[in-house]
């Protein structure tokens, strides 16, 4: 049950920050406006605060996996949002960094 609560946490810690990080993208270089920057930069705090709930309270192990959830979840969501289409290489870093997060994450730790 820990593993599941984590992996949501990065899902929507993912949605906040690349929907936050898009929504500035948008505001700025697609020239949509202050209000689409102002909801970016608001996306980008709560992401900051989910990090916060993830039960292991190491901040660069959190951080350092996520690195892998955010890797992928870029590639998704250029998919959905802006209609880009990944190679192979592409995939198969996006899977590469998902292993890592993973291990990272989630490999036993016990004596050393």
């Amino acid at each position: 049950m820990l593993v599941a609560r984590s992996a949501l946490l990065f899902v929507l810690a993912a949605l906040f920050e690349i929907g936050g990080a898009w929504l500035v993208w948008q505001g700025g270089r697609e020239h949509k406006g202050w209000a689409w920057i102002g909801a970016g930069v608001i996306a980008l705090g709560i992401y900051g605060f989910v990090a916060t709930l993830q039960p292991d309270g190491e901040f660069g192990r959190i951080l350092a996996a996520y690195g892998g959830v955010f890797v992928a979840g870029s590639i998704a969501w250029g998919m959905v949002a802006d209609g880009y289409r990944p190679d192979r290489w592409d995939v198969t870093g996006a899977l590469i960094c998902l292993a890592g997060m993973a291990v990272i994450m989630y490999a036993p730790r016990g004596a050393r």
